[in-house]
């Protein structure tokens, strides 16, 4: 016994203090594949107990830590045995850690020398296979950073080895990427389209579904009404080189659309880790999609292909602007049909922001977006519009589309849902054939097993039995696929049912409520997009609920006339033409067959021009003396005003009612204006009768019966 123990104290930097602590072993290997391949080195790791044993520990105070196998070792997180053992040294429970080498305990210099600072401060050691140190001791602790940092570097020279290799492979076209559902390598590493009749036509109705449709969603809601399900070849797990057909999922009918193999191009690098977006414990939280354009090897041609490069990006081209959409495709809820004025509440889209717009009743009713104000800061309308002007170019369209001329679009239409009905055909022709063979196999399995072998004939029964069943579900489905009607053309009678509608709607249409106007337009409407790219004009996209589009665009009217595009150049047109001596009705006209418009018409009014011109001082003849006082020998209305300190419509009422004796008064026709003579005799008889008229607070009485001629 005490030859033992003298063997156990042999080691000159263990103690009986350390001997009165736990010796913990710290197991790791770091990938799943080690543990499963690399028997040898995990078994070389756990006879590291019998070494703790000749060290002095008892069986009973060796703790294992293998609860990191299979995990990295490149950082501390998600590593919870490496966690364990620190926490456990803290304490002061551990006398001494074994590790096979440096690099099982840590890959990483901020994790390694963590744990040696705590071994120094609790006066722990560190065993390896080459021997036994203390942290406490100064060239100890300088040969374990050194092992520390020559595992560090291990690691980047064996991932910057491996990834040179993998491109040196992928530059050289020898790298053998993992191919997408629909491809299959041969044995002397050519790729060929699958074999399988049934998934290349699937992978086919995918991409022709959604350049009909137009987006993911369309195509998986298409595959799931129809029961098409989707090849998946597993890669790894239990079904590995396995076919299976699965629901259509997002991922799958997405990732199908946006991997560049279906079109035969190469890519290498569509995913790459960002350092900065990883999650601690989680490995792939880092790994992001990539544009094209950063893909670290790209080559065409090198795969057979089941759509053109071209088709490809147009495709990829569509996903993009679908997701630029999103705000807009979320807010298609129109809302119930309600009794305003207002025909498009719930359909009018702003086409700056893409909220909804919303229906303002005051005295016109008008649709204003307000999104923006309630998202960021921003002004408080966005958008705002009469609702009468969209409304009435909407309804135009509506109508119009309503008219005989557009039953050839529905025969267009038909006959493309013919061809959807023959590619259906074959689908489940393809589906039968499979399960027919399923069930033809199965029943191969069975006859050829031995009847005394019980359990086994009895699973391959259970299996017959299925595929039984799995057949006769899809006969039944097939039937009732069958007894779908088949898209036919629009028969004669309809066609004259159609024209009637489209004469007899537009005359109804007052006597129909709001309600029911609303109902109509939202049969064949989705959303109507409003732009105001200035101010007195709006763009209309109507989006009508095939998915097709058409714009329109109209003047809206605004409140001042400075505010009406290329104002400017009608003001110069004005003064332009009313030097060369033009009236205001002649330069109105001229200017709407010139294509200008005012603020509330779509042509220019003489009232128009004669503000514009007014406001910038351009008189006609006429207008240039009606402001002064005199014009020679005699008054004007204004001047004999002043004169008798009275207002103008006094005088003008004296010359009406003759107080003001005709042959005193001349009328210039050319300009339409009064001149009364300059008579001393007469203005002195008009002061008087002005003076006489006074009334007690400065007004004057109105002029009755008692005035009379004045000679």
């Amino acid at each position: 016994m005490n030859l033992s123990l003298s063997n156990n104290l042999s080691h000159p930097k263990i103690t009986a203090a350390h001997q009165q602590h736990l010796a913990y072993i710290y197991v790791r290997q770091s990938s799943t594949k080690q543990v499963m391949q690399n028997k040898e080195s995990q078994q070389y790791q756990y006879r590291l107990q019998q070494r703790a044993e000749e060290l002095g520990w008892a069986v009973e105070r060796i703790r294992v830590i293998d609860s990191d196998l299979g995990i990295s070792g490149k950082d501390s997180a998600g590593r919870s045995g490496f966690q364990e053992l620190v926490a456990d040294v803290s304490l002061g429970h551990v006398g001494i850690v074994f590790g096979y080498e440096v690099s099982r305990l840590a890959r990483n210099n901020r994790d390694w020398y963590l744990l040696l600072d705590l071994c120094a401060v609790f006066g722990t050691l560190i065993a390896d296979n080459d021997g036994v140190y203390d942290p406490r001791q100064y060239n100890d602790r300088l040969l374990l950073g050194l092992k520390g940092t020559m595992s560090e570097a291990e690691l980047h020279l064996l991932h910057q080895r491996l990834d040179a290799g993998r491109m040196n492979q992928v530059k050289r076209g020898a790298y053998r990427q993992r191919l997408p559902t629909g491809y299959l390598r041969m044995p002397d590493g050519t790729v060929v389209k699958d074999p399988d009749d049934q998934v290349r036509h699937v992978i086919e109705l995918v991409f022709a579904k959604f350049e009909e449709l137009g987006s993911a969603g369309k195509v998986i809601r298409y595959l799931r009404h129809h029961d098409i399900l989707m090849p998946r070849r597993q890669n790894a797990g239990p079904h590995a080189n396995q076919l299976l057909w699965k629901v259509a999922s997002e991922s799958a009918v997405t990732e199908t659309l946006t991997n560049p193999t279906y079109a035969g191009a190469f890519a290498y690098g569509r995913r790459q880790n960002d350092p900065m977006l990883r999650k601690a414990g989680q490995p792939a939280s880092g790994n992001r999609r990539k544009p094209p354009e950063e893909w670290l090897h790209f080559q065409q041609g090198v795969y057979p292909a089941y759509i053109t490069w071209q088709q490809y990006e147009t495709n990829q081209a569509r996903i993009h602007q679908n997701g630029l959409r999103f705000i807009e495709q979320r807010q298609q809820a129109q809302g119930i049909a309600r009794e305003g004025a207002g025909l498009l509440q719930g359909m009018v889209v702003c086409g700056k922001c893409g909220h909804h717009l919303q229906t303002v009743y005051k005295h016109t009713p008008r649709y204003m977006c307000t999104g923006l104000a309630r998202t960021t800061i921003a002004p408080s309308t966005c958008t705002s519009v009469r609702a009468p002007v969209v409304d009435q170019l909407v309804l135009q369209a509506f109508f119009d589309a309503i008219q005989p001329a557009q039953l050839d679009a529905l025969d267009a239409v038909l006959a493309a849902q013919r061809a959807d009905r023959e590619r259906l055909e074959r689908q489940w022709q393809d589906q039968l054939k499979r399960a027919r063979y399923d069930a033809q196999l199965a029943q191969r399995q069975y006859d050829a097993v031995d009847p005394a072998n019980r359990l086994v004939a009895a699973e391959l029964e259970r299996r017959w039995e299925t595929q039984l069943q799995e057949l006769r579900q899809r006969e039944e489905a097939y039937h009732h696929f069958q007894q779908t009607p088949l898209p036919a053309a629009v028969p004669p009678h309809l066609r004259e049912v159609f024209r009637e509608i489209s004469l007899t709607l537009p005359d109804l249409w007052s006597s129909l409520s709001n309600i029911q106007r609303k109902e109509l337009l939202r049969s064949l409407i989705q959303q109507v997009i409003v732009k105001r790219p200035v101010a007195d004009r709006i763009e209309v996209r109507i989006v009508w609920i095939s998915g097709c589009f058409t714009d329109h665009a109209d003047l809206t009217p605004i409140r001042r006339e400075q505010d009406v595009s290329h104002f400017d150049e009608m003001a110069t047109r004005i003064y332009e033409l009313n030097q060369s001596g033009h009236s205001d009705g002649q330069i109105a006209e001229q200017l709407t067959n010139e294509g200008f418009h005012s603020a509330r018409a779509p042509k220019v009014s003489a009232t128009t021009v004669m503000k514009i011109r007014l406001a910038h001082k351009w008189y006609l003849p006429f207008e240039q003396v009606r402001g002064i006082d005199q014009l020679g020998d005699t008054f004007t209305v204004n001047g004999l005003a002043k004169r008798l300190g009275t207002n103008e419509s006094t005088i003008y009422r004296l010359i009406y009612r003759k107080v003001i004796p005709e042959c005193s008064v001349i009328r210039e026709a050319p300009i339409g204006m009064y001149l009364i003579q300059n008579d001393e005799h007469l203005m002195e008889q008009l002061q008087q009768y002005v003076e006489r008229n006074k009334s007690r607070n400065g007004t004057e009485k109105p002029a009755h019966s008692s005035e009379r001629k004045m000679s």
